[in-house]
């Protein structure tokens, strides 16, 4: 008979997502995982992922990040498989700054899919794991959306605005069991970014890499923190740049 995970659910929003699976996997063993995301019968690789990784079951459900009249349901749903002991909301895209600042319709996708969306799976999953009285989100802010910077102002100012939700929130869950883990990684060499990278564009200094970005954060997790700089150098560094004169900060390259 297979043993039953005792430990409380893991759920990826994003079961797409490289840093959502690399965190995933590195809190799997034990545990049953349920990754949501577009097209739930195509993530064969990511389930045989978490089950190598230790992951007692691996469920997989619908979930269209903008189509944010399902969420609620779909977070209702998920207590189905127990308490969530880890909820991952990893979701998102980093869209073409070139592009959105022509094409309208393209810009309110970024934005959408980055804050909007984020705000209507947060909130409602705070509500639940409120309900439940325990649990631990971890959301993935951006240090993009510290100081918004000319080179790629659409994507930067969704990371700015679900960061300031995001720590706001974390302030409205203390005390109630729930705890909120934001992240704040630099540049992620990996799947997101690939297309940038073969455009020409460098990576920025400090860059890291998914499973670079899930160490930190499942170390930061199970310290009880509630924020994680990836690499922590980048706090001090961004303390600084928030006071460069704005002449100079619209010059600096990505």
């Amino acid at each position: 008979m297979t043993p039953r995970s005792t430990s409380g659910t893991i759920v990826l929003f994003g079961g797409r997502s490289e840093i959502g699976v690399a965190v995933a996997c590195r809190l799997a063993a034990g545990r049953t995982v349920v990754l949501a995301a577009r097209r739930p019968d195509d993530l064969e690789a990511e389930r045989a992922q978490l089950l190598d990784a230790g992951a007692i079951e691996v469920h997989t459900v619908a979930f269209d990040a903008d189509a944010t009249d399902t969420h609620l349901d779909l977070v209702h749903s998920l207590i189905a498989h127990g308490p969530i002991d880890t909820a991952i909301v990893a979701f998102g895209i980093l869209g073409d700054q070139v592009r959105a600042e022509n094409d309208v319709t393209h810009a309110l996708q970024i934005a959408h899919t980055d804050y909007l969306a984020q705000i209507s799976v947060l909130t409602p999953l705070a509500s639940a794991l409120r309900a439940q009285g325990s649990g631990t989100i971890i959301v993935f802010s951006s240090v993009a959306g510290i100081r918004v910077r000319r080179a790629n102002y659409v994507y930067g100012s969704t990371k700015a605005g679900l960061d300031g939700f995001a720590s706001g929130l974390s302030d409205a869950l203390h005390g109630s069991g729930v705890r909120l883990l934001l992240a704040r990684p630099g540049f992620v060499v990996g799947t997101m970014t690939k297309d940038l990278m073969a455009s020409g564009v460098a990576p920025a200094p400090f860059s890291v890499t998914a499973g670079q970005v899930a160490d930190a954060v499942v170390r930061a997790h199970r310290r009880g923190r509630g924020e994680v700089w990836i690499p922590w150098v980048l706090r001090p560094m961004f303390v600084g740049m928030r006071m460069l004169p704005r002449a100079v900060w619209r010059r600096l390259p990505r």
